[in-house]
């Protein structure tokens, strides 16, 4: 539990490490990146995992697990990848605090909501909304000291943006250590096959979902990129924390794994994701970005030499003038 809480506090302090003000000022005038944030954490996602928990027959424990994590903001993992891909980081970053900020409301709601068909089960009738938003509303003070910390000293902000993306991978990679060994195979071995599946599904066809979303609204390539790691990627410690803190063990049972398998296979997608851009996409990327200048130094040419003919289209006209006046002059002589 400790580690879980002390896991989180830094995710989020590294969160609003990354923020800047005079970004969140210019969202806020043209608010894409809110807008997307909205659409696709707290409507595709969280109605992705409904429809997956109905099609796969999950029972409430199950379904509540898998609903939370689809309810949860975006996770610090996608500000990584958007990096590696050469997405908008700025837009990764706005993406990542609005969802944030928004799940202090629209978390608890969306759980509300799609946990209506289980209503009638004692995880749904216990479901803890009050300890959800209370959780939820501790990760604000990490981020308002992190905005501070940027606003204040810039370049200690930048060492917290490291350390926090680093102990996002040391956190996941002792979690699974600890709740191996102390609860051993036995508790996997409970799981059933269709939570695996959800694990491996939900994140791949979130990704697929924001692309989409991305390029209904036009977005150029690489900010598709980045809305699509966004939309996938989902705040796992979060979500861990939150069954952690807010469920009795004998209550959740085994489903307390569910947002690490979910943390595993969407950070294994994501980085078949980041591999097959490096392979195929960045050469493609490239040639877009050498094109761009090539079509610059060919109309700085065109501009050049339109400046040399007009230069010597003056000069032939003045020396013709010269000549027109010489004329003259040699028949007075």
């Amino acid at each position: 539990s400790v580690l879980v809480g002390l896991g989180l506090c830094v995710t989020m302090l590294g969160l609003g490490c990354a923020v800047e003000l005079g970004q969140l000022g210019q969202q806020l005038r043209r608010p894409v990146g809110l807008l997307l944030a909205l659409l696709g954490q707290f409507v595709a996602m969280p109605l992705l995992a409904f429809l997956l928990a109905l099609i796969f027959a999950l029972d409430e424990v199950a379904a509540v697990a898998v609903l939370l994590c689809g309810c949860c903001p975006g996770g610090n993992l996608s500000n990584l990848m958007s990096v590696l891909v050469d997405g908008d980081m700025n837009l990764s970053i706005i993406m990542t605090a609005s969802s944030t900020l928004l799940a202090l409301f629209l978390m608890p709601l969306c759980l509300w909501i799609y946990s209506r068909y289980w209503i009638n089960t004692a995880v749904v009738q216990l479901l803890p909304l009050g300890a959800v938003s209370l959780t939820l509303g501790s990760t604000l003070l990490p981020i308002g000291l992190g905005v501070l910390i940027r606003y204040r000293h810039p370049r200690a902000a930048d060492l917290l943006v490291k350390i926090s993306l680093w102990s996002l991978l040391v956190t996941l990679v002792i979690l699974f250590i600890l709740t191996g060994t102390m609860l051993g195979p036995d508790l996997l071995a409970q799981i059933p096959a269709s939570v695996y599946a959800i694990a491996v599904l939900m994140p791949l066809a979130g990704y697929a979902l924001g692309y989409g979303l991305a390029t209904v609204f036009k977005m150029p390539p690489h900010c598709r990129r980045t809305v699509s790691l966004e939309t996938g990627c989902q705040n796992v410690q979060l979500c861990t924390a939150i069954l952690k803190l807010t469920f009795s063990p004998e209550l959740i049972g085994s489903m307390y794994m569910f947002p690490l398998l979910y943390a595993l296979f969407q950070s294994a997608e994501a980085g078949l994701f980041v591999l097959a851009y490096k392979m195929y996409g960045r050469d493609s990327y490239k040639q877009d970005t050498l094109g761009e200048e090539e079509d610059t130094d060919i109309s700085y040419k065109k501009l050049k030499e339109e400046e040399v003919a007009d230069t010597s289209y003056g000069t032939v006209t003045t020396e013709e003038h010269n000549s027109i006046q010489m004329e003259p002059t040699q028949t007075a002589l």
